[in-house]
């Protein structure tokens, strides 16, 4: 049919083209493998259909299929994705450049890969006293702002199921080791709008963290520095900013 073999629908788009990337991302939200009738289930789509998208998909390298028979994310969007990554940080940076100019503290944007918080992008504050998180990072949700933030979006079993497979390792005095404790945190950072690390992941330093709304992955922008800057003061008029900021990097990426 005209529709299965690429033609443009109504609307200008490519319709075998939405079919195949809405498959990639099922996969993805499955865990990177699914079967064919499972896929066929998900997306509505007859199998024959699945199947040709599927083969496509194989024949470029973006979806392998394992000895189970079962189908998996290929290799080539590993290099999608690093590029996608550093596309973030790019766009990320006036929006973190502009918190530093108000507030003087560090600026980050984080994002949850697997169980790990990522840290995407960063603009330093001028202080010589300053945070020492670096882009690349990678450190457990629970003892951080920006981890805070993006799991109050999740739902709590999905919470629960991440900090069974991480533990929640000790850092300092603070840090959060309580599963019940913390979920209770997340239901607040929820209502609030924001999250704080109140010296969990090093000690002497705080961090206030909110989501970024409606975006491709799950990000969130902190402001962090020394919690004698960090005041309750500076906090009241950081959190509307960081809010603004958030939701004008995630128009960015629409």
């Amino acid at each position: 049919m005209a529709e299965e073999t690429g033609t443009k629908s109504r609307t200008g788009s490519v319709q075998s083209i939405e079919r195949a990337f809405g498959l990639l991302e099922m996969m993805a939200d499955a865990g990177g493998m699914m079967g064919l009738s499972q896929l066929a289930t998900a997306s509505g789509l007859p199998l024959p259909t699945i199947h040709r998208l599927v083969r496509t998909l194989v024949d470029l390298g973006y979806v392998r299929q394992e000895p189970s028979r079962q189908y998996v994310l290929g290799p080539k969007l590993i290099r999608l994705g690093e590029t996608s990554s550093h596309m973030l940080s790019v766009w990320a940076r006036p929006h973190l450049a502009h918190l530093v100019d108000q507030f003087g503290e560090s600026a980050n944007m984080a994002m949850l890969d697997g169980d790990q918080i990522v840290y995407l992008a960063q603009v330093q504050s001028r202080h010589s006293m300053r945070m020492f998180t670096e882009v690349g990072r990678r450190v457990l949700p629970h003892c951080t702002a920006v981890g805070k933030a993006i799991l109050s979006q999740l739902p709590e079993p999905e919470v629960r199921d991440l900090l069974h497979r991480t533990g929640m390792p000790k850092h300092t005095e603070t840090t959060i080791t309580d599963v019940d404790e913390f979920t209770t945190q997340l239901h607040q950072a929820r209502a609030d709008g924001y999250a704080l690390d109140e010296g969990e992941q090093e000690q002497g330093v705080r961090c206030v963290a909110v989501p970024v709304p409606d975006a491709p992955s799950r990000l969130a922008l902190s402001i962090s520095g020394p919690a004698g800057r960090m005041t309750e003061d500076l906090l009241h008029h950081a959190v509307p900013m960081l809010t603004q900021a958030a939701k004008s990097f995630s128009d960015d990426l629409h």
